[in-house]
């Protein structure tokens, strides 16, 4: 069995944390566990984590304050438990630094699908380095960025898919993972529409075939993805640049402008 590394379990409920430990063992994980936050954020810290698993409704401190205490020192990969999925959980979750959630009750096997999925994934957070060409050379490293590669462009923004980087005008915009695969995929489309399910297959990674269950709390994930990658593009709602809500179905990319091509 491959060793994928150093797995921390952060959660009260003996039960509960009895099975995700036998779940990670079993995937290839030395696993390690903690049963408030305030100890989970030492072992995290102690042990070097790759992944954590983290309940929200810790006995000490909640599972928001554990994430925000862990995203200072580690980039490890953190999948929030809850038996919540309202909006507002999700989104305090997604934005303060969880690379995923799982609703209880979860089964083992897709507990290990959406761990194998990060897995695969560049482990840093895009951060838009890399791609700045001095404001002499934006229009010829524009014009080149077109002709490389996994390279995509609209309306003033460059994404490419190699590096992981997204520049407006030569500027780096920083994203997290799951909002770079969903402006990746949308950029893609060149103005088709994608359902709310096409993109939480593209945040879900090669596990989510056509024929895996999609919820609604996976659906209301992804709206929370798309408002935070608007507020970073800074979208004017009454005439979006990039990215159009089709009503009822999903999203699409806003047509392309002459004067920004």
């Amino acid at each position: 069995m491959d060793d994928l590394g150093i797995a921390v379990v952060i959660e009260d409920d003996a039960d509960v944390r009895n099975l995700l430990e036998g779940v990670l063992t079993q995937a290839g994980f030395e696993v390690h566990t903690a049963v408030d936050g305030r100890a989970g954020v030492e072992v995290v810290r102690s042990k070097q984590a790759n992944v954590v698993t983290l309940d929200i409704g810790l006995p000490d401190i909640d599972g928001f304050e554990v994430l925000r205490r862990i995203r200072n020192f580690s980039n490890a990969y953190v999948v929030m438990l809850t038996g919540r999925t309202d909006e507002p959980d999700l989104l305090s979750a997604l934005n303060a630094g969880a690379d995923d959630y799982i609703a209880k009750p979860f089964r083992p096997r897709e507990l290990r699908a959406r761990v194998a999925a990060m897995l695969r994934r560049p482990r840093h957070e895009v951060t838009g380095h890399g791609l700045s060409p001095s404001h002499g050379g934006q229009v010829q490293a524009a014009a080149s960025a077109q002709r490389e590669p996994g390279v995509l462009q609209h309306n003033g923004l460059l994404l490419n898919h190699r590096t992981r980087t997204v520049e407006i005008k030569g500027e780096p915009l920083g994203l997290t993972r799951s909002e770079f695969d969903l402006l990746h995929v949308l950029l893609k489309g060149g103005g088709a529409v994608c359902t709310r399910a096409d993109l939480v297959r593209a945040v879900r990674g090669e596990f989510y075939d056509r024929e895996t269950y999609i919820s609604e709390a996976d659906e209301r994930a992804v709206e929370v993805h798309v408002g935070n990658l608007r507020r970073k593009l800074k979208e004017d709602q009454l005439s979006p640049r990039w990215l159009q809500t089709v009503r009822g179905v999903g999203y699409r990319l806003a047509p392309r402008r002459p004067d920004d091509a």
